[in-house]
């Protein structure tokens, strides 16, 4: 079993350590690209549980009706169904539909410029500016303060 103490480097792994001839001010930059690129992601996130809490809401909404037309209460049920479930959440769409857009109108593009971003600057190479980040601020020696992951 490994630990530790088989680590060959006290430093990043190769596809964290900068390439040769990038400087820190393109490292920060696209760093900065990536950083905006994970807020990006974040957002899609929650555009992803709006398409999903809208989804099972209108699901629910559609046992309510029902549940109202047992308990007697039709023209309820009906205006339910017939102005709520199945409506369009903006005009035209739901939800997947806006998620669609989405993707391929911003997502897809950003995430295709970041990598070429990386790739044209900093040799495809991720997370340099965390990587960096973290040689600075971990205890060099200490344990749980290592560069990388034991070797297997």
């Amino acid at each position: 079993m490994s630990s530790a103490d088989d680590r060959t480097t006290d430093g990043p792994d190769d596809a964290h350590r900068v390439p040769a001839g990038v400087d820190d001010a393109t490292v920060e930059a696209v760093g900065k690209v990536t950083e905006a690129l994970e807020v990006v992601e974040q957002a899609r996130g929650m555009l992803y549980g709006f398409h999903r809490l809208t989804g099972k809401a209108d699901l629910a909404l559609g046992e309510a009706a029902e549940a109202l037309r047992e308990a007697g209460q039709d023209a309820l049920a009906d205006r339910i169904d017939t102005e709520l479930v199945g409506r369009n959440v903006i005009d035209g769409r739901w939800t997947f539909q806006i998620v669609e857009d989405y993707d391929g109108n911003y997502w897809e593009p950003f995430r295709t410029l970041e990598a070429e971003v990386r790739n044209e600057l900093a040799g495809g190479r991720r997370h340099l500016a965390e990587a960096a980040m973290k040689e600075d601020r971990r205890t060099h020696g200490a344990p749980h303060q290592e560069a990388t992951p034991p070797t297997v």
